[in-house]
């Protein structure tokens, strides 16, 4: 499975442990950036960056982060096709996965410490959606999409 990353410089440092989390599963990942946490960059870059990958199916999932994962979910929610969640705990990613087929994460490294930043990334990558009844309400989401 190939997963991108994105983050800003608030976002970079908890990019990189699950970056080195994901590798030591198994996973594929593509970072699209940014690469430091000194020099300031804008989240809107790279969580679109990394949304357009998964809606082109250039990637299955995205994990995005900048300092409270708002700003870069919303600038992924901006691109056709994605839905992605912010998540601060274990259940909201599984279900998210589950009952709302999201297919991006998003997490805010100044408001989960890093090792239930890679909880919630672990859980929302191991989620599944269920469809039946969920589906005709992702479908729902959908027909919103401009």
């Amino acid at each position: 499975m190939k997963i991108v990353l994105g983050s800003d410089h608030a976002g970079f440092l908890l990019k990189s442990e699950i970056r080195k989390h994901l590798e030591k599963q198994g996973f594929e990942v593509v970072d699209v950036g940014t690469d430091s946490a000194t020099v300031p960059a804008s989240y809107v870059n790279f969580g679109a960056e990394a949304a357009r990958m998964v809606a082109r199916r250039d990637a299955d999932l995205g994990i995005v982060i900048c300092g409270t994962g708002i700003g870069i979910s919303l600038a992924a929610n901006k691109i056709r096709g994605v839905r992605c969640a912010l998540c601060t705990n274990e259940f909201m990613a599984d279900l998210a996965r589950r009952h709302n087929d999201a297919n991006m994460l998003a997490l805010g490294a100044r408001v989960v410490a890093p090792q239930f930043a890679v909880a919630i990334a672990d859980a929302f990558l191991n989620g599944k959606f269920e469809g039946e009844r969920h589906a005709a309400r992702v479908g729902e989401l959908c027909s919103l999409e401009v």
